[in-house]
């Protein structure tokens, strides 16, 4: 497992790339909360926006995660269950907060994965903006 990288793959590499030819800026690798010990991908911290990019196998994707088989069935089995249930708790614990979470899985079209994530920053800007009110 040590050879798997934890951030930069292919795949977040790309989906960076995408979502900066669309004009936005982000934080990559950040913790969106202090003190809990979960990074998020792409964040951005103004409008408290995270954004996850969940490989299939690592995140048990239901159309292509497929269970390991043999001898090491039980670990792996857990390990990814596990997981499942850290990503609810990281979603929960962000919306308390005050966040909004986008998970997007690796195998989706990153074009439009990335136009997904520029329309959630649009949506969170429209909700923080200052409302000017005739004097």
């Amino acid at each position: 497992m040590r050879g798997n990288r934890g951030r930069d793959t292919r795949p977040e590499r790309a989906l960076r790339s995408a979502v900066h030819a669309l004009g936005l800026r982000y934080r990559v690798g950040v913790r969106p909360i202090k003190g809990v010990r979960r990074s998020a991908d792409l964040v951005f911290t103004r409008v408290r926006l995270a954004v996850f990019l969940d490989g299939c196998f690592w995140h048990g994707c239901p159309d292509h995660y497929r269970p390991a088989k043999g001898a090491t069935a039980d670990f792996w089995r857990e390990k990814i269950e596990g997981n499942r249930q850290r990503d609810r708790d990281t979603d929960q614990r962000l919306r308390a907060a005050g966040w909004e979470v986008v998970r997007i899985w690796e195998h989706e079209d990153l074009t439009a994965a990335a136009t997904e994530v520029a329309a959630a920053v649009t949506r969170r800007r429209a909700a923080n903006a200052p409302v000017n009110r005739p004097t």
